[in-house]
This record gives C-alpha cells, structure tokens and sequence, in this order.
C-alpha cells in the first residue's frame, strides 16, 4: 500500500509528490493526460517562483522581467496608470515548461509519477484509500493509506469524498501571440464584470492575452473584442475555470486538497502557483498518513499561513467593480512607485508601501 496517491501532476501536486518523497513517503501520482498540457493558466509570476524549482531550471524556464503594471479603465486606448518598481517585481515563465521541470523533481526525489491515467474513482475506506485508474493498460486499482486532490477546480477527488466545492468559479480564457515582445510592464484592463482583462509581454515567449469573468457572461465575445483592439494574432488559445475561495473544509477521513482542488488562489487575479505550492509543503510535513488524525493539522497549517492574504485579496477585488469616477481617483492617487509584492496583498500596509506613497 502506498503512503500518498496524488492525483494531479500540476505545481501543487508535483511540489507535495517531492517534499513527501523526500521525507521518505511512497508516493504515487497520476496525471490524466501529457503533463503540462492543455496549458489552463498564466505563465505571470511573483520571484519567490524560483524557491521551488531545482537549481538551475531558471535559465530553461526564464522568459521576460516585469517592472510594472499599466491599469486602464478602457481599451489599449486609453491612457493608463502605472504602477511600478525600480527592480523586477515579477517574471513570465515558461507555463508548460514549469509543470515538466516540477514534476520530474518529484521524480527524481522518488515518487512514482505517471502521466496519461485517469482516475476515475476515489473510494475512502476505513483503513485506506482505493484509487481506480484508466490508463495505457487498462483499467487499474491502487490503495494507500491517503489520496491528495491536486486535480484542479473540477476535482474529482473532492467530488468523490464529498468535499465542499469552492463558493465561486470564473471562467478564464488565454490566446497567444507569438510574436516576441520583451516589454517590461502588463497591461490590466478593468473592463469585464468583477475582474479584469491583461496583456502579459513573454519576451521570446510572445505575448499572453487574458481575461476572466463568470461563466456565460459572453466570455469569449469580451476576449475577441481585447485581442482586436491590440491587433493580436493569436496562433493558439486555452480556457478553463478559475476557483475563488477557499471552502470552509479541504480534509476528509483520509483525503486533502491542494491547489486549485482547493481553491487557493488569489481573489484578486486568480492566480494559484505559489499558493498552492506553500499549502503543499504545509501538508507534505504536516500529515503522517498513518495517522489521518494530522490532516487537521495541515488544514490549521495552510489556513494560518495564507488566510490573511486570501481576505485582503477579496477587499482588493471589491475595488474592481465600484465606480468608474472612483476607481479612476483611486489608480491616480496610489499610482506611481510601489513596495508591494504580487502575492502578498498585507504589503499594501507595510511601512516600505507607506514610505513610497509618502515619497512621491
């Protein structure tokens, strides 16, 4: 019987499958298709990226540096408001690149990581997990004393072990312009109900366009509209669902979440890579799976760690749908040089912010 079935080779699952691997667990992981792929998610993230990825992979995965960001309340044609620092605040990566160099460190630290199975059913047992599989070779049965839910918002594992679902789902959609574009600065345009649409520069990577709003509000007629006004010509596109959360419980008898099973994002831009790689060391050292009592331990653990932050990214987002004439006041009062880091919203209070407010 295995210790961990982790099913969901993304950053979350890959980053548990490691750190559990390393500390000595048999570890079992399945991804439904080929790893990294159908690419679902934006390739723009905070520096603290490179403490989880083994030394070295930067020069692979490395695409632009960002200084900054430009919010217009309209279209490319509109003048912006920029926000920015005088050092790189933040990278694009190479998104498929980094789910591949993730997983093959799980691999490499001893876990059993197999791409293209489907699990199909997840039974919580007394003593055990069974896990049911469909893979190259048929259909296939495996136990373990703990199965973690890295299988994204419409996870199967929390379907299957009657876990709370997230309280809302965006659908987000992403095209690629493969032109390169080394710019130094995004575009966020505040122009779709409750989030926002952006234009990311990816240097050798071309160019990333997004947008996410809730389901069925003509989603793909608001991102074709983004994509003509910047003229984009698109050579490839993705869409997927975006969880805002987290549920009250991501724990059961013998199961957890993480990641975007989880729903540990950020409620202001959605973004889940570096959430859900924190919550995945919480519970790598947290749960001993022969003792299923310690699952509340990492559900205290993740909590404590990224609580604050999810709260004040839900305040930063009310700021997305109040008032034109207000949110206009307020990006030209607070634009300028910041102090602030993308993943962490309390660093809008921090006394680094205050001075550069102060400062200008």
């Amino acid at each position: 019987m295995h210790d961990f079935i982790v099913v969901g080779a993304g950053p979350a699952g890959s980053r548990f499958a490691r750190r559990a691997a390393e500390a000595g667990r048999d570890v079992l992981v399945f991804e439904q298709g080929e790893i990294g792929k159908p690419l679902a998610c934006s390739g723009h993230v905070s520096l603290d990226l490179w403490e989880y990825v083994p030394e070295g992979a930067r020069a692979d995965l490395f695409q632009n540096d960002i200084y900054g960001a430009r919010f217009h309340l309209g279209g490319p044609e509109t003048p912006g408001e920029a926000f920015y620092k005088r050092e790189v605040i933040s990278n694009a990566v190479d998104r498929v690149g980094l789910d591949r160099t993730l997983a093959r460190a799980a691999s490499d630290a001893g876990a059993d990581v197999r791409d293209g199975h489907t699990v199909t059913n997840v039974s919580e047992e007394r003593d055990r997990v069974v896990v049911t599989v469909s893979g190259p070779d048929g259909v296939e049965t495996h136990e373990a004393r703990v199965v973690v839910g890295c299988d994204g918002p419409r996870s199967r594992v929390r379907r299957d072990c009657g876990l709370p679902e997230p309280g809302e789902f965006l659908h987000g959609v992403l095209g690629f312009d493969p032109d390169p574009d080394s710019e130094d600065f995004v575009d966020v345009h505040l122009t779709v109900p409750r989030f926002f649409a952006w234009r990311i520069p990816r240097g050798d990577g071309g160019v990333e366009y997004g947008l996410a709003c809730a389901p069925g509000d003509d989603v793909s007629g608001r991102f074709d509209a983004l994509c003509d006004a910047y003229g984009a010509d698109l050579d490839r596109r993705c869409s997927g669902l975006i969880p805002i959360g987290p549920p009250k419980r991501v724990t059961g008898r013998r199961s957890l979440l993480v990641g975007d099973a989880a729903a540990q994002t950020k409620p202001f831009t959605g973004g889940g890579i570096l959430y859900g790689m924190r919550a995945a060391d919480h519970a790598a050292r947290t749960v001993d799976p022969e003792r299923p009592e310690t699952l509340g331990d990492y559900e205290r653990a993740w909590r404590d760690d990224l609580r604050n932050e999810i709260r004040l990214g839900h305040l930063v987002r009310l700021g997305y749908s109040v008032p034109k004439a207000v949110q206009k006041l307020g990006l030209r009062t607070l634009s300028g040089e910041i102090a602030v880091h993308m993943d962490e919203p309390s660093t809008l209070f921090s006394r680094e912010q205050l001075r550069a407010f102060v400062g200008r």
